[in-house]
C-alpha cells in the first residue's frame, strides 16, 4: 500500500497550508500529474474522482498561527527517527512522477483554494478568492489599507514589516547563505509557478533553455500564452526584481517567445510577456507590454 503525501500553500502570505494524502489502491484515474500543471476545471473534476475512487484520502489542515513556527521541506523525512522512518521514501518531484502523491497535491490544492474563496465573506476586500493570499499587487494594497487578519502569516517580510516585526521567513534564511544560490532561484520559480496558477494558468514549461535564450515560466490562461521572466533580491534595499527587467531584456524575452513559439507551433497564439519579482517572501507580478 503507498499512502502519497503532499502540500499546497507554502508561498502565500495568508492562509492555511494544506496537506493531502491519498491511497488509490486499485483506483486508475487517468490524468492525474501536479496539480499546478492542471487548471482550475481539471482539478476539480479530478478531485471528485479521487475521493469516490480512491481507497482513502484525507487532509491536514497548518493555520498561520502555527505555520509561523515551523520549517517544512519536501525532501526531510521528519519521521526518520521513529518506528515509521523506514516506510518514508522523500522524493522530489514526486507529485509529478507518483500518482498517489499527484492525487494528494490535487485535494490539498481543490480544498485550499475553496477555503480561501470562501474568506471573502468573512474578509472582504482583500480578493482571497482571486489570489488566494499571494503577495499580489491587489492583496497589498488592500492590507495597506485596511491591515492584516487573523489569515496572515506574521513571519514573511511584508506582514511582518507592517507589524514592527522580524521576518524570518524560510527566503530570509536562504539569502543568508551564500552558496544557495540555485536553492534561491528554484524556491523563487516554485513560489512564482504557484502564484500563477493561483491565477488559472495552467505551466507548460519552466526554465526552457536554448544555447541562444531561456524562459523561466511558459503557461497558458483562456487562449493567451504567458512567457514569465522571475527575478528575486535579497532584499528591498536593492531595488525589487522589476529594476532587472529592463527594454533590453525585455526584447531577449520576446525574442525567446517567439523562438519557442516557433519551436511549438501548436501552443496557442497571442503570447504575452510577464515579470515576477520576489524579495524574500514578497511577491509581485506584472504584465509586460
Amino acid at each position: 500500500m503507498i499512502l502519497g503525501i503532499d502540500e499546497v500553500g507554502r508561498g502565500p502570505w495568508a492562509g492555511p497550508l494544506v496537506v493531502g494524502a491519498v491511497v488509490l489502491g486499485d483506483a486508475k484515474i487517468d490524468g492525474l500529474t501536479d496539480s499546478k500543471k492542471l487548471s482550475a476545471k481539471r482539478r476539480s473534476q479530478l478531485d471528485t474522482l479521487i475521493r469516490e475512487q480512491a481507497a482513502g484520502f484525507g487532509l491536514g489542515w497548518v493555520h498561520a498561527e502555527e505555520l509561523d513556527q515551523l520549517i517544512i521541506d519536501g525532501t526531510i523525512n521528519f519521521l526518520q527517527e521513529t518506528s515509521k522512518g523506514t516506510y518514508v521514501t522523500t522524493l522530489a518531484k514526486a507529485d509529478l512522477l507518483i500518482p498517489s502523491v499527484s492525487a494528494a497535491s490535487i485535494i490539498a490544492k481543490v480544498a485550499r483554494d475553496s477555503y480561501m474563496a470562501e474568506q471573502d465573506s468573512i474578509y472582504p476586500g482583500y480578493g482571497f478568492s482571486k489570489h488566494v493570499g499571494y503577495g499580489t499587487a491587489l492583496h497589498r494594497a488592500a492590507i495597506d489599507e485596511k491591515g492584516v487578519t487573523p489569515l496572515h502569516r506574521t513571519s514573511f517580510a511584508p506582514i511582518a514589516k507592517i507589524l514592527g516585526l522580524q521576518p524570518k521567513s524560510k527566503m530570509s534564511k536562504l539569502f543568508s547563505h551564500p552558496d544557495t544560490t540555485k536553492k534561491i532561484g528554484d524556491e523563487g520559480e516554485r513560489q512564482a509557478e504557484e502564484y500563477l496558477v493561483s491565477l488559472g494558468h495552467t505551466v507548460i514549461d519552466r526554465n526552457w533553455k536554448t544555447k541562444w535564450c531561456e524562459i523561466d515560466i511558459v503557461s497558458i490562461l483562456n487562449d493567451e500564452v504567458y512567457f514569465s521572466e522571475v527575478k528575486y533580491r535579497k532584499n528591498a534595499e536593492s531595488g525589487d526584481g522589476f529594476e532587472a527587467v529592463t527594454k533590453t531584456k525585455q526584447r531577449q524575452m520576446a525574442f525567446a517567445a517567439e523562438y519557442y513559439l516557433a519551436k511549438h507551433p501548436k501552443i496557442a497564439t497571442n503570447p504575452r510577456l510577464a515579470a515576477i519579482s520576489i524579495t524574500n517572501s514578497e511577491l509581485q507580478y506584472l504584465e509586460l507590454e
